[in-house]
């Protein structure tokens, strides 16, 4: 069963389909299984239409109730769009934060925290717009015209209408270079060859006919219909339109790109850090209200300094910290000719442990090329290249794929024939032949019949075949073994064209199919898509950096392991999209994890396959070029795209290659680990800080008959400290933590907020003790020293544990980073004897307090760095 068009029931459908009337008196099903089992009459019955076609009042009154592709409206306004950004659960909290803050009279605090939320939210929409705009580009296609049967009282006329008015049962013609207007039912065919590669990726363009098919198929293996976002390459057809618009293949592509995009690996981790943390919040806040409130009396205090506690450990500058980070992975990806459309696709890039790949125009060049030309025994025969450029260059109409690609390599290679022959008659491929001739005069009036086509029905003509010591006769054991040679080649991956030659005598009379008889049979002619030269050597650079890569592609499986064999992929399982089509979810998820080639697949299983391996836990990336990938880009952990590729695989990837090669790919994984490995400091420092504040706020609550920092002190400390952490973008990566995948883990970030927090709150109350028995501090010297010295311990800690190493010894910080937190450590130290100090509650600290501090901040970096050892 084909499940790409067999849409009932599902979301890919634009909710304007199901409101659509159903027009009475023709069949409105358009899945291919129930139209190609049926002759022509049957399907021009069920449609409602006649072989002279719809009359214009019909037409008109089946487009009124089928507008077809008529785009309607995608849903959303641009300010309903930024609203959904900004209501999301950190903004949310932040916001109400702010709220509460300005109500409480600290309008300062309040703007800081909204204006944060502001700048990231309206730099996340950014990128999202204009990665969300894809479905618009698959509508240019309908500015194409084409031709239709239209019945008159004169009988059948033929008009050209734009292909967006095309109905169900409307009967089309086709010719060499016209696009098909919508999914269509072969009525009568002559010579008719479809380029099918923007839907299934096979270079080789498909013959089609018309002949009623019983047998199984999927995607659009139909041999006797064809599809919207397909085009004609050679000869002639009528076609009835069995399906339009939304209804189509093409259409369902459209209505997945429209489709919002799944939440990714990126998305999905920050998702989970943020609930983390809000849920530690939700749980640690009470207890400081209550503590606060019980020992001081003062609810009110209690309640200012309890949200400002929230403040501080709510990772408010998170947004920013990402967005600052993204934004240099960008440019970095720029310069390496990787264009990010959606920056949190930098951080999924570098957690990429699976990139899936599209073949053609990936793997290969997408180019159909002669590569072999033998004889009958398999010996290279320049003869055999000769005669196949005859045929290619006397024969009629628009030259398909292999025709350009034998002119183009005899013409290379010097192979065209000396002397000059003309051309006398010509004998058109029909498919019960499955062969085409044509037959050339020599100077001196004798004449020469070419004919290449299917290896068996060239063969099945054949009396001789040439060797290079003369012809043999032919018997029944070698047409068995000719065949068995070209089986032999098909699964090299070759697409396979037998060539034979029979003289004739001059003479005046026409030839006839019956002169195709008595022929030698001169050798083969094998055609491939070649694999990039640069594609093996991608592939080892991605699998050192411990990504699998596995091939989904829709052509056969001959060609797909011959270009795997040749691009340096190991031998693995394989599945068909026929297998797939009969597999659950669990089977699937099982099936797809142990192959590594998939063929014949259709788009929507494509996505399919992407989806299983994620369920799996895989982080996946897919690349891809054509319109068949749209869906699995944006299914995809990262879409990546090339810059040569159809419209809507740009619009629907994160990333565009501006350069075709996967060995860019692997330069882009480099910073995207780069870019996560920044993020991920960011997220260990502030989880710990935060939560080593927390317990010492806790304890300072119950053990002091006073706040230990005052509520916008806490607001400075966080602001400040958040400031220094925005130069980790800029920061060098220990190569280590870019060999591998790298991916969220809100486990080790949790065990690394409890076991941080707890030191850091270890060397909080070492302060404290300082501070009441030392420096006999009173409220307000208490609370400046434990502003500096919590300022100074979490800016400073950065150093430690932004590497496993050694700092300074085995990894330096950057000189942003370095000159970003020394500034703000100055700026702490400054702040209590500053102009500044009486607004902010802060006085000048004594001499003794120095020296303590320094020796607890020496202390605490190097129980840090043991702690760091233990977490690792």
């Amino acid at each position: 069963m084909r499940r790409s068009l067999q849409r009932p029931g599902t979301a890919a459908i634009p909710l304007r389909q199901s409101r659509q009337r159903s027009a009475p008196g023709y069949d409105q099903d358009p899945r291919p299984e129930l139209w190609s089992p049926l002759d022509g009459s049957e399907v021009l019955a069920r449609l409602g239409s006649n072989e002279a076609g719809l009359t214009v009042h019909e037409a008109a009154r089946r487009r009124a109730c089928d507008p077809g592709m008529d785009p309607g409206t995608t849903g959303n306004t641009l300010p309903f769009r930024f609203l959904s950004a900004l209501a999301r659960p950190l903004p949310l909290v932040l916001l109400a934060l702010a709220l509460v803050n300005l109500l409480l009279g600290q309008p300062g605090s309040g703007a800081i925290i909204a204006v944060l939320v502001i700048v990231s939210t309206t730099l996340s929409f950014v990128q999202e717009y204009r990665a969300d705009r894809a479905a618009e580009r698959l509508l240019a296609m309908v500015h194409t015209r084409t031709r239709v049967l239209r019945q008159t009282a004169h009988g059948p006329h033929e008009s050209r209408i734009p292909l967006a008015h095309v109905v169900a049962g409307d009967l089309v013609l086709l010719s060499a270079g016209d696009a098909i207007p919508a999914d269509v039912r072969i009525l009568h065919a002559r010579d008719l060859f479809v380029d099918e590669s923007a839907l299934t990726g096979e270079s080789m363009p498909v013959e089609k006919f018309e002949a009623p098919y019983h047998g199984a198929g999927a995607g659009c293996d139909w041999p006797n219909i064809a599809f919207l976002g397909c085009s004609v390459t050679s000869g002639t057809a009528t076609a009835v339109a069995i399906a339009t618009g939304s209804r189509t293949s093409f259409g369902h592509l459209a209505a997945a790109a429209a489709a919002a995009r799944e939440l990714t690996s990126f998305d999905r981790g920050l998702q989970r850090y943020i609930w983390f943390m809000l849920r530690v919040m939700l749980v640690m806040l009470p207890l400081v209200f209550l503590l606060n409130g019980l020992v001081k009396g003062d609810w009110l205090q209690s309640f200012q300094f309890a949200l400002a506690v929230a403040v501080g450990l709510t990772p408010e500058f998170l947004p920013v910290v990402v967005s600052i980070n993204l934004a240099k992975g960008a440019l970095a990806m720029a310069e390496r000719k990787c264009i990010v459309k959606r920056l949190n696709a930098i951080q999924n890039i570098g957690a990429m442990d699976l990139l899936c790949t599209d073949k053609t125009g990936t793997l290969t060049q997408n180019r159909v090329l002669l590569a072999r030309h033998v004889d009958c025994d398999g010996h290279d025969s320049p003869a055999v290249a000769q005669y196949a450029y005859l045929n290619s260059y006397h024969q009629t109409g628009l030259h398909n794929l292999l025709d350009k690609a034998v002119l183009a390599y005899a013409n290379m290679h010097q192979l065209v024939p000396q002397p000059a022959y003309r051309k006398v008659d010509e004998l058109p491929f029909d498919f019960q032949r499955r062969r085409m001739s044509v037959v050339l005069a020599r100077p001196d009036g004798t004449r020469l019949l070419v004919c290449k086509g299917a290896v068996e029905e060239v063969a099945a003509a054949c009396s001789h075949a040439m060797r290079q010591d003369g012809s043999v006769a032919l018997k029944k054991q070698h047409h068995v073994d000719l065949v068995q040679a070209a089986e032999a080649l098909n699964r090299e991956g070759f697409r396979v064209i037998a060539v034979a030659i029979r003289d004739l005598p001059a003479a005046s009379a026409v030839a006839g199919v019956a002169e195709e008889r008595d022929m030698l049979l001169a050798g083969y002619i094998a055609f491939l898509d070649p694999p990039k030269s640069s594609a093996q050597e991608a592939l080892l650079a991605l699998r050192g950096q411990g990504i699998a890569v596995k091939v989904l592609s829709g052509d056969n499986e001959a060609v797909t392991r011959h270009v795997a064999r040749a691009v340096g992929l190991p031998e693995s399982p394989l599945l068909t999209g026929a297998q797939i089509a009969g597999m659950d979810a669990a089977t699937l998820q099982r099936q797809a994890a142990a192959a590594s080639l998939f063929v014949k697949l259709t788009p929507q299983q494509k996505t399919q396959v992407i989806r299983a391996l994620q369920d799996a836990g895989r982080v996946v990336g897919y690349l891809g070029d054509g319109i068949n990938d749209a869906s699995a880009l944006k299914a995809a952990d990262v879409g990546i795209s090339v810059d040569g590729g159809a419209d809507i695989a740009k619009e629907s990837a994160d990333i565009i290659l501006l350069r075709n090669s996967l060995t860019v790919l692997s330069e882009g994984v480099q910073e995207g680990r780069r870019v996560f490995a920044n993020i991920t400091k960011y997220l260990r420092m502030s989880a710990g800080a935060s939560f080593g504040n927390m317990l010492s706020v806790l304890g300072a609550s119950a053990l002091l008959p006073f706040l230990p920092m005052a509520p916008p002190q806490i607001l400075l400390n966080n602001l400040l400290y958040d400031v220094s952490q925005a130069a980790l973008a800029t920061d060098h990566v220990d190569a280590d933590l870019l060999a591998r995948p790298r991916r969220w883990d809100i486990a080790d970030i949790g065990r690394a907020m409890l076991v941080l927090g707890a030191v850091s709150s270890v060397f909080d109350y070492a302060t404290f003790g300082l501070l009441w028995y030392g420096v006999h501090a009173p409220e307000v010297q208490f609370q400046t020293g434990w502003f500096i010295e919590s300022l100074l311990s979490q800016t400073l800690v950065v150093h430690i544990i932004r590497t496993r190493h050694w700092p300074f010894v085995q990894s330096s910080p950057s000189p942003s980073l370095l000159a970003a937190t020394l500034i703000i450590c100055v700026c702490g130290m400054w702040l209590p004897a500053s102009p500044l100090a009486p607004a902010l509650g802060l006085v000048p600290m004594p001499g003794r307090y120095w020296a303590g501090l320094a020796a607890i901040l020496a202390g605490y970096f190097a129980m840090t760095q043991v702690a760091k050892r233990y977490l690792r």
